[in-house]
């Protein structure tokens, strides 16, 4: 009887700890607690939490993040206590989890941020956090990453940080005169660039008695007000953002990935690759953390060592390459806004159909083309692929019509990685196919087409000798039935449908420098010269093709 009683008693009091600990644990020990006990400036003690009804959020985030909540204190001390960074709406009308990401119900650091196990929407990381911008924002007309670059150094040049404020710099001073209080610029791509500010900041340097008019300012070349324009319409408020997607348009990448139904099909489709869930992500053959951020750095840096078989090329990205290629991924997903909630820009891009990308040649090129053709069009190699041709070499610009550069790029090459963008849903316009040919051409160094009197089809050749000929000197590099290989598929009926005799006889005669194709009707040391009637009898033979085997 005396053993039950002290099994009893001391049974007791463990159970009495016990529920002492867990009450001062979630009383008086949360760390949301301790947070708002340290808070520089005396506040109310309690949880907190935004609820925007409308979007089915109720986040506690601020429970801890005090300071981002409407109508709270400045509180200094931890920055986490600190206000939330400026951005061009209330994140209160949104709540946090819409943009960030994580278990917005959630009270525990970790459980609150996303970072366990199975949680399918872990936080953004803290370096990547206006990522979370892609949730609702679609940013249009993004430019070609040197233009980017050349407005950024036109800025500088023209030292419109004198006066202006752009992306978190400006107020430079300068020796006799004073700073201006121009506007800050680093959201006028959202406002519009005003029309006439050229005019007016004429006027004022003409006009206005303080010398800094005259200091900082002077006259601009038209092409250089097109470029500055360019660069500040893209000044939204997320410069990282705009920067990588401007980067992903720079380098091809579109030509084998969708994103919201524009691009090839060749690699899967990224519109939502930002919200895939950890959980599910094979980390096997990743190095270091397993967070989404970690697996697609060390996919951009070797592709096929993540995903065992990929046809996705290792494209030789510096570090801060991928870093802004993993930030552009993580910017795609997609929250389940109701319309009212809708930004302008997304509205434009998903009901309107206006592009993400700037439609001059350059930036269509580099986003379609320049991951297989080459960022200058001269052709590019990976290991275990067939070579990409030259298009913008000047041998092939001199014989390749307008004609028959819109024919390819309309029609592609069926059977080959060559798309047919002006037939397949998510290709290009007519428009933006007209102005990658006027930028292929300038890749040419403005190379245009020489005239050709002759017909379309004028070959009269040999047969017999063109088969003869075509199996000593072209089957090595374009295969014995002209399938391809080293040298392009020639039995392709699309490129034979596009292609003129004197397109064909050229190429062969004039060969292109620069690559592996020589010219034939040249003389050289290593292999005998073709006759124009014998390379009028190959090309004869090839037209043998378009009719079968």
């Amino acid at each position: 009887m005396r053993r039950n009683k002290h099994l009893l008693l001391w049974s007791s009091l463990a159970t009495l700890a016990l529920l002492v600990t867990a009450a001062a644990q979630e009383n008086v020990l949360r760390p949301w607690r301790r947070m708002q006990h340290a808070a520089s400036v005396p506040i109310d003690v309690r949880l907190r939490q935004v609820v925007v009804p409308a979007l089915g959020a109720a986040d506690r985030c601020v429970s801890c993040h005090v300071g981002m909540a409407t109508g709270e204190p400045t509180a200094s001390g931890d920055p986490t206590l600190a206000p939330h960074p400026d951005v061009a709406h209330d994140p209160n009308t949104f709540g946090c989890t819409v943009c960030h990401g994580g278990q917005g119900r959630a009270t525990d650091a970790d459980d609150a941020h996303g970072w366990v196990h199975f949680w399918p929407a872990p936080m953004l990381p803290l370096r990547n956090a206006d990522a979370g911008c892609g949730s609702c924002h679609t940013h249009l007309a993004v430019t070609h990453v040197e233009r980017l670059r050349e407005g950024q150094t036109l800025v500088e040049r023209l030292d419109c940080l004198a006066c202006h404020e752009l992306d978190g710099r400006g107020g430079t001073t300068r020796p006799r005169s004073h700073v201006l209080d121009g506007p800050d610029l680093s959201r006028v791509g959202a406002r519009g660039v005003p029309q006439h500010w050229y005019e007016e900041h004429l006027t004022q340097r003409t006009t206005n008695i303080d010398p800094a008019w005259a200091t900082s300012f002077g006259p601009i070349s038209e092409s250089e007000r097109a470029t500055l324009e360019e660069f500040l319409a893209s000044r939204v408020g997320a410069p990282k953002l705009v920067a990588a997607k401007s980067l992903f348009h720079s380098l091809g990448c579109r030509g084998c990935h969708r994103i919201g139904g524009v691009g090839g099909d060749d690699g899967p489709d990224l519109t939502l690759v930002g919200e895939r869930d950890p959980g599910r992500t094979d980390f096997s053959h990743v190095r270091g953390e397993h967070t989404l951020a970690n697996w697609f750095a060390e996919h951009f840096r070797a592709p096929a060592t993540i995903v065992l078989g990929s046809r996705m090329p290792t494209l030789g990205l510096s570090e801060e390459e991928i870093e802004l290629l993993t930030h552009y991924m993580l910017s795609l997903r997609r929250s389940d806004l109701p319309d009212a909630f809708w930004p302008t820009d997304r509205v434009r891009a998903e009901r309107l159909g206006q592009r993400e990308f700037a439609t001059d040649g350059a930036t269509l090129y580099g986003a379609f083309c320049a991951a297989c053709h080459g960022t200058r069009g001269q052709g590019m190699r990976f290991a275990g692929m067939t070579p990409f041709p030259a298009v913008g070499s000047r041998d092939f610009l001199a014989i390749a019509s307008d004609d028959f550069l819109r024919l390819t790029i309309e029609h592609g090459r069926p059977g080959r990685r060559m798309p047919a963008w002006g037939v397949m849903e998510g290709g290009l316009r007519p428009a933006e196919i007209s102005a990658v040919i006027a930028h292929l051409r300038d890749l040419g160094e403005g190379t245009g087409c020489e005239p050709d009197g002759q017909p379309v089809r004028w070959a009269q050749g040999q047969v017999e000798l063109g088969r003869t000929l075509f199996a000593q000197h072209c089957a090595p590099c374009h295969g014995k039935r002209g399938q391809g290989g080293e040298g392009l598929a020639l039995a392709n009926r699309a490129l034979l449908a596009a292609a003129t005799d004197t397109y064909l006889f050229e190429s062969i005669r004039r060969g292109r420098r620069e690559t592996t194709m020589p010219a034939f009707g040249a003389s050289s040391a290593v292999r005998p010269t073709l006759s124009d009637r014998e390379i009028e009898s190959i090309v004869t033979f090839l037209r043998s093709f378009e009719v079968g085997p």
